[in-house]
Parts: structure tokens; C-alpha cells; sequence
């Protein structure tokens, strides 16, 4: 190991370290690990920042600030009047109807304010001994993550594949919607199954004064003020529509234009008085953003310095001469997760990860997609621990156990990773 490397990996782990410290806002430590970089002389400041000029990334922002003013339409609103009917239906078939609800809705909202959303409405639920608010509440939380069965739910990650592999030296990678849909669609089937089944493993119990325990935290959704003119609505809407049309068909458009179109759309928006300029700014540059791109340079650094290559060679000597593509693809997906579970760091671990596997996928010719599409959706299956967000607050307001807790998450975890990685190589290999 080179000093170079040395010095780019130190810099690697105390990002990681003050990520999991939670001392510093989301996304500034690796902003700052890219400033290390180049005062160390590991990077100069175009590879260094070059996450923020990523054609990927700035389609995102774009994307990010347009979908600000969906939330504020009407059709949202209804969505989620429509999830609370779904919440007081009772029995096991409103059991599915409320999971396969969950899954539909969080095709159009997404975050911490959807799940914090669903978990308010299911602790609000009275108790029922045919089927308890205990055995509904974390089945119904994990939901929030098991949809993308629409272009706009994908988008995102497709870009952010596409930048993975495009990092590595691979140009003009591309990822068919259609099949990461099927995957996404695939996965949503077998949750359903393994919720059907599993809610029954969970303790029966009434959970009705968690919410109150846990007031801080389920933040209550306040009453909905329409704030767009019908004009500004279907400005929106036809706005929506484009956005999705322009991420299916981004392949098809010459050069890079496909990229720059939700940045318009979002410009567009801001003009009509939809968003104002903080609401464009705050999307465009949030801290999730932030973190994506500063991560884009941190990977190139480690790239270019052998430091990548040297820990794939060693994952490799460990693997043997010859793995398939799909231990290769789980292997990598493992660590992912894995990591990002006890980081709390999504991008983090993928940019970590990811490139290190494309390169060997490279070096063993086969295609880095499904690695990189496999390891981008582990970096979101980050919940079997219940150390932060989601899980952690599902855990507290359902009173579980942590044993009563992994009953349902471990064998889903495991499932999760599976499906993933199997579809992926069959689908994109």
C-alpha cells in the first residue's frame, strides 16, 4: 500500500467515523473529507468536487426542486386522506389493502415525512384483538420503502447507477426503467407475501400511549391549506408529466440535453410562483445532494490512487479466480448494507463500496450494472438494526422487543437482498 493510499484511506475512515458520530450536519463530512483531499495533495479540485458537476447529480437537483411542488398540490393531499380511510379498515384484508396502499402511495411521497406519516396513522388506530395496531405497525412502516414501481420512483437511482459506473470509466452506461421496475414490482409481491405471513410472529399488544411517548417525533400532519391556483395545479401535473416522460426517454434525446430538462421544469415552477427561490434552493442543495456529490470526488480519489483496486484484489484473493457474477453482486450488496445500517450513511456506503466492485467486475468481464444497481438499492435496505430513523422509531412506538423486532426484519432483510441481487444479475446482467 502506497502513502497515497494510506493517506486517502484515513481520510475515507475519519469521514466515515464523524458520519457516524452525528456531530456535524448530514452531508458536510464528506464536504470536508473532499477539502482534505486536495490540501493533501490526494486530488486536485476538479476530481475532488467533480461530484458537483456530475451531469447525474445536477439532473437530481433538478428533479428534487421540481418534485418540491407536487407536495403541494391537491392530488397529494388526496393520497394521504386516502391512507388514513385505508388505516381504520379492520381484519386481514384490511391488512393487504393497507400495506398494498402504502406501497402504491409512496410512488409520489417518499422521506422521513412519509414514514413518520404512516406510523402516526397506524398509532392511532384502537386496538383490536382480531388484529393488533402491534402486528400492523411495523409491516406497514417497512411498506413505506417497498414501492418505485413508477418512472419517478427509479429515477433517481437509475441516475445515480448510471454515475457509479460512468466513474469507473464506463460511458454511456444506461438502466432500461422497464426491468428496474420489474425488480422493484418483484420485490413489493414478495413483501406482500412475507407481511401476510410474518404480522402473525409479532406480539399482540396495545401501543395506544406510544404515540404519546413518542410525541416529539410524530410530528402531527397539520391541515391542509391549498396554497397553488387551479392554473399553477396543472402546471404542476403537466410539469410531473414531462419529468417522467424525460426519465424513460433520456437515452433518446441527443448529447446531454435529457439531463437538463427537470432543472427546467423546476426554473419553470419557480417562475410560475409555484416554488419560491429558497423552496428551489433548499431542494436543489439539500443535504442528502450535498452528501451524493461530495461522495462522486471522495470515489474518484480512491480510484485514482490504486486505493479502490488494492481493496478489490484483496476481496478477489478472498473469492477466488473465478466468482460468479452473482456472488460478486451479493458480496458487495452485503457490505452495502450492511454498512449504511450502522453508519446511517446510504451514499456514504455505496460511493465506499460500489466503485470497488465495478472494478472487479470490469477486471472480470462481466457487466458492472447489476453490481451497481444491486448495491445502490442496498444502500436503502439499511434497517435491520433499529439504530436510526425508521426502525428506530417504528421500535419505540410499537413497544417491540429487539428479538420480537428482528422476528420480522432479519429473514425480510434477507429476502430483500436476495430478490435484489438475483433479479439484477438475471435482469441487466
Amino acid at each position: 500500500m502506497t502513502l497515497n493510499m494510506i493517506i486517502t484511506l484515513a481520510i475515507v475512515i475519519l469521514m466515515v467515523a464523524v458520519i457516524i458520530s452525528d456531530k456535524l450536519p448530514f452531508g458536510a463530512p464528506a464536504l470536508i473529507a473532499c477539502a482534505l483531499l486536495v490540501v493533501t495533495n490526494q486530488a486536485d479540485i476538479a476530481t475532488a468536487f467533480s461530484g458537483f458537476t456530475d451531469k447525474n447529480v445536477i439532473m437530481i437537483m433538478g428533479f428534487m426542486a421540481a418534485m418540491a411542488a407536487l407536495n403541494k398540490t391537491t392530488f397529494i393531499h388526496k393520497m394521504e386522506l386516502f391512507l388514513g380511510n385505508v388505516a381504520k379498515t379492520g381484519g386481514i384484508k384490511g391488512f393487504i389493502l393497507l400495506i398494498i396502499a402504502i406501497m402504491t402511495v409512496s410512488n409520489f411521497i417518499g422521506g422521513t415525512a412519509y414514514y413518520i406519516l404512516v406510523i402516526s396513522l397506524i398509532s392511532t388506530i384502537p386496538y383490536n384483538k382480531e388484529l393488533p395496531t402491534s402486528r400492523i405497525l411495523l409491516p406497514a412502516a417497512m411498506a413505506c420503502n417497498a414501492g418505485g414501481w413508477l418512472p419517478n420512483g427509479v429515477a433517481m437511482f437509475a441516475a445515480i447507477i448510471a454515475s457509479l459506473c460512468e466513474g469507473q470509466g464506463l460511458t454511456g452506461a444506461q438502466v432500461p426503467m422497464g426491468k428496474f421496475i420489474l425488480l422493484n414490482v418483484a420485490w413489493s409481491v414478495v413483501f406482500l407475501i412475507w407481511a401476510v405471513f410474518a404480522h402473525k410472529l409479532l406480539p399482540d399488544r396495545d401501543i395506544s400511549d406510544s404515540a404519546a411517548e413518542n410525541e416529539g417525533e410524530l410530528k402531527q400532519k397539520k391541515e391542509f391549506v391549498k396554497t397553488l391556483s387551479d392554473t399553477q395545479e396543472k402546471i404542476v401535473y403537466a410539469g410531473y408529466i414531462v419529468l417522467i416522460c424525460s426519465m424513460i426517454f433520456l437515452s433518446k434525446f441527443p448529447g446531454e440535453i435529457g439531463y437538463g430538462i427537470p432543472l427546467v421544469v423546476a426554473g419553470i415552477f419557480l417562475c410560475c410562483g409555484i416554488i419560491n427561490f429558497k423552496e428551489f434552493l433548499n431542494n436543489m442543495f439539500s443535504p442528502v445532494l450535498i452528501m451524493m456529490a461530495s461522495v462522486i470526488g471522495v470515489a474518484a480519489a480512491m480510484s485514482n490512487c490504486g486505493l479502490s483496486a488494492f481493496i478489490g484484489n484483496g476481496i478477489a484473493g478472498i473469492l477466488g479466480a473465478n466468482p460468479s457474477l452473482f456472488v460478486l453482486v451479493l458480496v458487495f450488496a452485503v457490505l452495502t448494507s450492511v454498512m449504511a445500517t450502522f453508519t446511517g450513511a446510504s451514499f456514504g456506503s455505496l460511493f465506499i463500496f460500489a466503485p470497488i466492485g465495478i472494478t472487479l467486475c470490469m477486471q472480470y468481464g462481466y457487466s458492472p450494472i447489476p453490481l451497481a444497481l444491486a448495491c445502490t438499492k442496498a444502500a436503502w435496505i439499511n434497517y435491520f438494526m433499529p439504530i436510526d430513523g425508521m426502525p428506530a422509531l417504528t421500535m419505540g412506538v410499537g413497544k417491540y422487543k429487539l428479538t420480537e423486532f428482528w422476528k420480522f426484519v432479519i429473514p425480510q432483510w434477507v429476502l430483500q437482498m436476495l430478490v435484489v441481487c438475483s433479479l439484477a444479475t438475471m435482469l441487466f446482467a
